[in-house]
Parts: structure tokens; sequence; C-alpha cells
């Protein structure tokens, strides 16, 4: 295909129209320009791979945001005199130095999407900063017109030496504009400069008062700029100065360019790999705009979009349509009223199919299909040339004929009125041929056309599929959806009358349209009925299946969420309890050891039964309190009665201290019976025991919730360790940790500020063998970068 066909088919189809929209995208002039010169491509992987490019830079400006390109330029021809021995000015090496913060910034920002693998890593790892120039170069440069002091040490030295001359100058002058001796003389007592010279405004009538050289005079005549003759020799030490000023400024430029010179090669090669990455991600900031998605791409001529749109009308506007090719047929006619959408269905599959062949995302649904093609041709339009004196007729036979001698099997050919502009039985005799011989030769086409007998050819060719563009006749407006299997009608005498036409005039119409014209249109009309009225009842099903489907996703979240909430609940309270038991057991033990303590101090027997049974009956609760700290506790019988009366020596269970006892007395008259347990013997109510060999089985385990709220707590997510020191910090952190863990955080941020790194290296290291980390990560781009460590619990 040649250029300039090349060229035609893609204005005919709007290809350019997108790549402006593309170009406006990008961040810099090469890019738009590569986005202006793109151009489709048939080979498949070359195709795969752009589109998965666009793809990842898609995703990643999902997920992490677009990175910056702003400030590229194209400093080829400043880097080839570089390289050359020439010396760049002050504002090339800044444009230099600001394409490689670029670069670095490119690179810094790949570098925080942490976790994320694209095909596009080569392209970023490719990329040479190189921090060392940038640096080197604004550390010279303030700006495009100042050098800085610190760039050489005899810049530095010179630039001192023009101070203290600058000083003198105006220290000498300043003497002589206050002396009242010569005040009135001057036509004001300020120090100026003229030819780079400092000099005094003197009168002009006083002119041979003040000795000295007059460099300038004033416009209206009255002033002569004087310096004095005191004053030349310091002018003629600090105008020597400046020249040594402007020579060293020259060498030290001449030095940095040397610098970028020997550098000029990665740094084109990192210029123009910068440039790529942008026109990708314009691609994928374009797709973005478009709620475009990556159609799945083919070479055996099949097409299938779903919901697509035309990328260039209004999105408010657009209707979203389905367009089938290449599957069980591999011809589309088209038919419908003017101004129903053939034209842009036909535009829409063209266009689409370009995109796809310059590695664009396309407006479509997920699951559509493209296929390749060597040759995409389009005759669609008014095509009269006035130059050729060529009737609308003879321009799209023109065209067609073209058409006709590129066409191939690796070709999609789009014919917009096929066989219109001439004698109506001709054009469709025409409008078949053409067709015939374009599918002999194994091309996919698509045709609009309002010829009748072009219906009929779809209807009984194999390989040939109707297709209409919907028209809404009580409203006599367009819906634009294209429907496929269904031949169109023109709804002529439908519009007519709807718009006023005479009944009369039109009934004499229908007589004079053939017999076998009048059933087909009815077939069709029976036809366009059926499928209204099916239309109807699938999107009352489809309705009533996505209204199941929401109150089932709804049940299954409410139930999803219940169950998160119970065992939030339940670890809350355990964790609760947890706190509470071992709150308890540290004071029954401080209880005990003092208990000890005092029983090393007393000898009688009877402190130490007395010791002894209190000890018992705090082991007692404890063993109690444990229980607490699972809230599902079991119900005890409160109904319970002894099989038997009580014998001594029996063997019975003391609910009230949890241990296994025997009776060593019957009950008294209060109720209350004596039993030995171990070295204790203590008195407790009848109601109190059981006995171990009747012991009843226990009821079913019932759940009773004993949970405590989390309202109340205060649980803190972040912890700050800047300024401490290592040992200190990570006492905090491990304090942090557990508390963390106490109030079921999944995950925490350790802020320890980047400064040496070393208290992150510190942090990080700790984190690696800490039993209750599961993993870590430094902060991305929002969150503190390597300022903060982010940590997940297990």
């Amino acid at each position: 295909m040649s250029d300039k066909t090349l060229s035609h088919h893609q204005r005919a189809l709007e290809l350019p129209k997108v790549l402006a929209m593309l170009a406006k995208e990008a961040p810099c002039e090469d890019c738009a320009r590569l986005a202006l010169e793109l151009t489709p491509s048939s080979d498949l992987h070359e195709v795969e791979h752009l589109l998965a490019q666009t793809q990842d830079a898609h995703m990643l400006i999902g997920r992490f945001g677009s990175p910056s390109f702003g400030g590229l330029k194209n400093m080829a021809n400043a880097m080839a005199r570089a390289n050359a021995g020439g010396a760049l000015s002050m504002r090339e090496l800044l444009d230099i130095a600001e394409n490689l913060r670029v670069m670095r910034s490119l690179t810094d920002w790949r570098a925080h999407c942490e976790g994320v693998q694209t095909c596009l890593d080569d392209l970023f790892g490719a990329i040479f900063p190189n921090k060392y120039l940038e640096s080197r170069i604004h550390a010279c440069i303030l700006s495009e017109e100042e050098m800085a002091d610190a760039a050489s040490p005899a810049l530095h030295d010179i630039r001192r030496k023009m101070r203290a001359a600058s000083s003198k100058v105006r220290e000498q002058l300043d003497k002589l504009v206050r002396s009242p001796a010569y005040q009135r003389y001057l036509q004001d007592p300020i120090v100026t400069i003229r030819s780079d010279r400092f000099v005094v405004p003197v009168k002009a009538e006083h002119r041979a008062d003040v000795p000295g050289l007059v460099h300038d005079t004033s416009s209206s005549g009255a002033t002569v700029f004087v310096e004095p003759i005191g004053a030349v020799q310091a002018n003629n030490e600090l105008k020597v100065l400046k020249a040594k000023e402007a020579a060293e400024i020259e060498r030290i430029l001449f030095e940095l360019s040397a610098e970028v010179g020997s550098f000029s090669e990665s740094l084109n090669r990192s210029y123009a790999l910068a440039v790529e990455l942008g026109l990708i991600f314009s691609k994928a900031r374009l797709a973005y705009t478009m709620k475009a998605s990556v159609p799945a791409v083919n070479e055996a001529g099949k097409i299938n979009l779903k919901k697509a749109r035309h990328p260039l009308i209004d999105p408010k506007q657009v209707v979203a349509t389905d367009i089938l090719l290449g599957y069980q047929f591999d011809t589309l006619v088209i038919t419908g009223p003017n101004t129903g959408g053939k034209t842009v269905a036909l535009k829409t599959v063209g266009l689409l199919t370009l995109m796809t062949m310059c590695g664009l995302m396309i407006p479509v649904s997920d699951g559509s299909a493209v296929s390749l093609f060597d040759h995409v041709l389009a005759d669609i339009g008014d095509e009269q040339s006035i130059e050729q004196s060529l009737s609308t007729f003879s321009a799209h036979m023109t065209n067609i004929i073209s058409i006709l001698g590129e066409a191939d099997d690796r070709s999609l050919v789009l014919l917009d009125e096929l066989g219109a502009g001439t004698d109506p039985i001709e054009g469709a005799a025409l409008a078949m041929a053409i067709l015939e011989n374009l599918r002999a030769k194994g091309a996919r086409l698509c045709a609009t056309t309002h010829y009748a007998e072009l219906k009929a050819y779809a209807l009984q060719t194999p390989g040939v599929e109707n297709g209409c563009c919907e028209f809404d006749v009580k409203t006599l407006r367009p819906t634009y959806r294209l429907l496929i299997g269904i031949p169109g009608r023109s709804n002529a005498f439908a519009i007519s009358e709807r718009l006023g036409m005479p009944a009369p005039v039109v009934e004499r119409a229908r007589h004079l349209v053939s017999a076998e014209s009048t059933r087909f249109e009815d077939v069709v009309d029976k036809l366009e009925q059926s499928r209204q009225s099916m239309e109807e009842r699938r999107q009352e099903a489809e309705a009533m299946r996505l209204a199941a489907e929401r109150a089932a996703k709804e049940a299954n979240d409410r139930l999803a969420r219940m169950e998160r909430d119970r065992d939030r609940e339940l670890e809350a309270a355990r964790v609760r309890a947890r706190d509470i038991v071992e709150q308890a057991k540290r004071q029954a033990h401080q209880l005990m050891d003092e208990l000890d303590a005092l029983r090393k101090q007393k000898d009688a027997a009877e402190f130490s039964l007395k010791a002894a049974q209190a000890k018992a009956e705090l082991k007692a609760k404890l063993r109690r309190l444990d229980d607490l700290a699972d809230p599902i506790k079991e119900q005890t019988d409160e109904d319970y009665v002894l099989p038997r009366p009580l014998k001594v020596g029996d063997t019975v269970l003391i609910t009230s201290l949890g241990t296994v006892g025997t009776v060593i007395s019957l009950p008294d008259s209060k109720g209350n019976v004596e039993v030995q347990a171990g070295i204790i013997k203590t008195r407790v109510p009848l109601t109190s025991v059981r006995l171990t060999a009747a012991k009843k089985a226990k009821p079913a385990r019932s759940a009773i919730r004993n949970v405590a709220s989390r309202a109340t707590a205060r649980a803190e997510t972040s912890v700050d360790l800047r300024g401490k020191a290592a040992d200190e910090a990570l006492m905090d952190l491990d304090q942090f940790i557990d508390q963390s863990l106490l109030n079921g955080i999944e995950e925490i941020t350790i802020i320890h500020g980047k400064g040496t790194g070393v208290l992150r290296t510190a942090v990080q290291k700790h984190l690696r063998t800490h039993p209750s980390i599961l993993t870590f990560r430094s902060g991305v781009y929002g969150e503190g970068e390597q300022g903060v460590t982010i940590a997940q619990l297990k």
C-alpha cells in the first residue's frame, strides 16, 4: 500500500483526528510528533507488544498515578556541538540538566511502583539518570544569565576581588558626593554606572569644576556623567577583573560542555527512551479519556466489537453498538434510512481496527476482538472531484476500481452507499458484482446500501449477512443501534404518512410498488415486529436476572459482613479476657508471695493452715479466671440434686473451688459439709458439692457472648520514632507492636524519617526477625516514601 493511498484511507476513516487527540496528551514536542506519525502495523507480535505496553501503562496510572515528563527538550544539536568541542550556553546546559532531572524522576517513580512487573521495565531500566552531571550543572549555573561563585575557586576569588574593588570605588565616590566642596556641582548626590564604570552626575555648566572623564550626557544635556580622576585607577582595576570573570565563566562553560559531550551518547539514548515512554503513557491517558479497553487481536479476519463507540463523537451522545464480522459470515450489508447511523457504523469498524494496529486501546467493552489487515480500504463519503470533472458516481467508481486492484485475503474493505448515484437497477447489479469480486479475493467486506436487491442478495448468499440501523417510526428518529441478521426497511411510506403526506398519495405509491417488493417489505416488517417483541422480553429477563444477582450479592455481602463482625468481636472478647486474667494472675501471685513471706515469719500450725487454705482458694479463683478467657462459657446445672444422701468418705467435686475432695463429716444444721481437699479442710455449702460417681453429663455448650466493646479502646496505627536512639526506638517499637496485636490491628506505619538512614536500617533489620511481623515494605509516593516503613502483622 502506497503512502498516498494509505493517507487517503486514513483520512476517510478519520485516523488523523484520533492521532491529533493523542498528540494533545503528549508531554513534549517530540512525543507529539511521534503521535502524529504513528502508522498502523499488520505484524501480530508487534501489535500485541504495543498493546501490552499501553495496557501496562494504563494499569500503572490507575494504581500509582501518571509519571511526570514535563521539561523534556530535544537537546541533540547542543550535545553534538558539545561532543565536537564547542561551548554550550548556560540556557542549554540548564535544559540538559532538566532532561536529566526528568529521567531521574522517571526511574524514581518506577522504583516506587513496588510489587508490579510490566513489559515497560526494560525501557525504565535502560534510562541513565546521571545524578552527577545534573548536580554539577545546577551547582555551577544559577540561571541562564548567572554563574554561581562556587563554580570554580578562581571565579570565587575573582568575584571577591571585584566586590572589594567595587567597594573601594564607591567609597571614594561617596566621599566626593558628600563633600561640601563638590555638592553644589552635582545634579544629584548619587553614584551611578555608565559603560561599566562608576560615575557621578555633574551639572553641565560645572563640568570644568570636577576633573575627570565624561562617559555620558543626559538626553536634556543638563547633566554629564563624570568619572573623577581619583576613581579611574579603581575603575580600571574593576574592568580588568570583569574581563577575567568573563574569561573564567567561558572556561567553566567549556569544561561543563566537555563533560556533557562525554555523556552525549547515553544522554541521547535516555532521552529517546523517555520520549518513547511519554508516547506510551499518552496512549494510556487517552484510553482513560475514551474509557477504552484492550481487544484480543488475531490474523484470521475476525472482528467482534462489543458496545463499540466512535471515539470522535461526543461521549454524551454516542450510542454503543455491537458489530460482528468474519465468524459465520465474511460480508455485512447494512441498510436503513439516511442519517440512521450506517456510515458511523462503517467508520467505527475501520477506525477501531486502525487504532488497534497503532497500539491504541479502543472504546469497546471487554471481550472484544479485532483482526489485523495488510490493507484497510475505504470508500466513504462524497468523493466528487471538481478538478477531474468527475460526477459523484464516477468518483466512487474510480476509488472502488483502485480498491479492487489492491484488495486481497488480508484486506478489510469498507464501502459506503455502494452503487449509488446511477440508475437503481444498474447500480444494484454493479454493487452485487463488486461484492462478488471482492469476496472471491477473500477480503472482509462491510458495505452500506439502500437497494432492496442487495438485501435479497444477502438473504440468499451464504457468507453474506444483512444488518440494519434501527429506526423508530413512532418518533421518526433513528436509534443508531446496528442490528445484525435483519434487513432494514426504507420506511419511506410510514415516514411520509407521519409527516402529513395525503393518504391517497401514499396509497397510490403502495400500489405502484411491485407485488414482490411489497411481499418482501411485509416479511421484513413482520420480522422487525417479532424482533422488537423478543427484544422487550429479553430486556425484561435481563432486568430480572440483574435484580436477582444484586439481591444475591447483597445477601452474600451481608453474610460475609456478619461473619467478619462475629470473628472480630470474638477476638476482641478473647483479648480483653486475656488482659483481665493476666492482671489477676499478677495480683494473685504477688499476694501468694506475701503469704509465703508471712508464713516463714510465723511458726504456728494454725497460721500455716490458714495460709494454705487461702492459697488454695486463690488458685481456684485463678482457674475460674482462666475459664473467663474464652467468651464461650458452659452453663451449669443449677437444679442439680444429689442422687443419695452423702456418706463420710464420698468423693465429691467442690464446684466453688473447682477441686475434688473427700467428705469427712455429714452436713450440719446450716447445710454445710466438711470436706478434706489435699491438706486443706474446709466447710462448703451442700449445694456446692457433686458426687463424682453420679455426676450428670455436661449439657450442650451454649454460646454466651461476653464481648467487650472496642469503641472505648484507642488503637493507634502509627508510631513516630524520629529523634530517638536506635535502642530506645526498638524498645518503643516492640511495645507498640504488642499493643497493636492486642487491639487487632493488621497493618502499622513506623515513622523513622529519612536522615542518614541509620534508624531506618535498624528498624527494618529488627522487623526481619520479629516473630509477629508477616511482611514489611518502605512507603510509596503519598505515604512518606523512604521516611516510613509499612508492616503487616501476623
